[in-house]
């Protein structure tokens, strides 16, 4: 698949989230899981939410995941407030699976390199809402994948 990376001057949007530390293998059940965490506490608080987010702080796989929010979110157990960084960012949208993300992150790390940006450690995903005909056709489920530089 091919990317159009692209940079941009991204805004910090505010989160709920629970905080993750987990080996690669394991994101495809520790991000459902958190998201879920994170749903409850704000249909109990009867918060709205947006789009899923994985933020990831480090190459150790710390990382933050869950929800857009439209407001800064008080704590609640292990969901707490967070945002997204803001400043100058490489970003891509992958369409496909979450199993082939890999490919988008390595596409930015490549373009970045080629264009003379140094990426600075936060990247994050941004999911879009899930839609039934993804289960028949999952080639059109929307991540954008975003690197923060320096």
């Amino acid at each position: 698949m091919g990317y159009d990376v692209r940079i941009e001057r991204v805004p910090s949007r505010p989160l709920a989230v629970v905080r993750r530390r987990a080996a690669g293998p394991q994101l495809a059940r520790v991000v459902p899981d958190a998201c879920g965490l994170v749903w409850s506490a704000l249909r109990a608080r009867q918060v709205a939410g947006g789009r899923h987010v994985a933020l990831y702080l480090d190459d150790e796989i710390n990382l933050e995941v869950g929800v857009e929010v439209d407001r800064p979110f008080d704590a609640d157990g292990e969901v707490v407030a967070s945002q997204t960084p803001a400043g100058l960012a490489a970003a891509a949208a992958h369409f496909g699976p979450y199993s082939g993300l890999h490919a988008a992150h390595d596409e930015i790390h490549r373009w970045c390199s080629r264009h003379g940006h140094t990426l600075s450690g936060p990247r994050w995903e941004i999911y879009g809402h899930w839609q039934d005909e993804w289960n028949r056709n999952p080639a059109g489920i929307r991540t954008d994948v975003y690197y923060l530089l320096r």
